[in-house]
């Protein structure tokens, strides 16, 4: 019986000691399509997307939401931000796509539309949003925002998401217009 197990372990370990020898050819040798004008395999795209939706959700789980988020004075806070930082791939109101949305991979979503019928938990997508923002996305072209912007700042641009969808473009411009007095940039 002893026999018969070291058989199966030392089996075992060159299987997996063949698929790492395998796995390590395949990644040296350069043949995955790396454009951003080729779309992943299914497998990748798949294990890719679950990686990154797990990993935000789980990171997101504990951060609190300020209580005032909903407020009138985030949403027109939060707004200018996402003009200035967001619009460029995720949209405005009144539009589809861009010439820039059109060439990255994955592709931004369009963050006008809705959040899907399915999400109940609207503190825990709150959460995801202010993650997202403040941490950003590797390998995807969304930046991390925290190193230049406080929680507040991010907490305003996350208010203003969750009214994004609603409004009309002529209300998008209005809220999006930055204060002269505001200095028109980033800290």
């Amino acid at each position: 019986m002893a026999v018969r197990l070291m058989v199966y372990v030392k089996t075992l370990v060159v299987i997996v000691l063949l698929g790492v020898v395998i796995l390590g050819g395949y990644l040296y040798s350069g043949l995955y399509p790396i454009g951003a004008d080729t779309p992943h395999n299914k497998l990748t795209y798949w294990a890719l997307e679950t990686l990154r939706e797990n990993s935000v959700a789980r990171a997101a789980k504990a951060i609190p939401v300020p209580v005032d988020i909903a407020t009138p004075s985030r949403l027109l806070a939060g707004g200018p931000d996402y003009n200035e930082m967001c619009s460029g791939c995720h949209l405005r109101p009144g539009r589809a796509q861009s010439d820039f949305t059109q060439g990255l991979y994955p592709a931004p979503p369009n963050l006008t539309r809705s959040a899907s019928e399915g999400e109940a938990d609207i503190a825990q997508r709150r959460r995801e949003h202010f993650w997202i923002i403040k941490h950003g996305i590797k390998a995807s072209g969304m930046p991390a925002w925290g190193p230049t912007h406080d929680d507040e700042r991010i907490w305003n641009m996350v208010a203003f998401l969750e009214r994004l969808p609603e409004l009309t473009p002529e209300q998008y411009q209005i809220l999006t217009a930055r204060d002269e007095e505001d200095g028109g940039g980033h800290n």
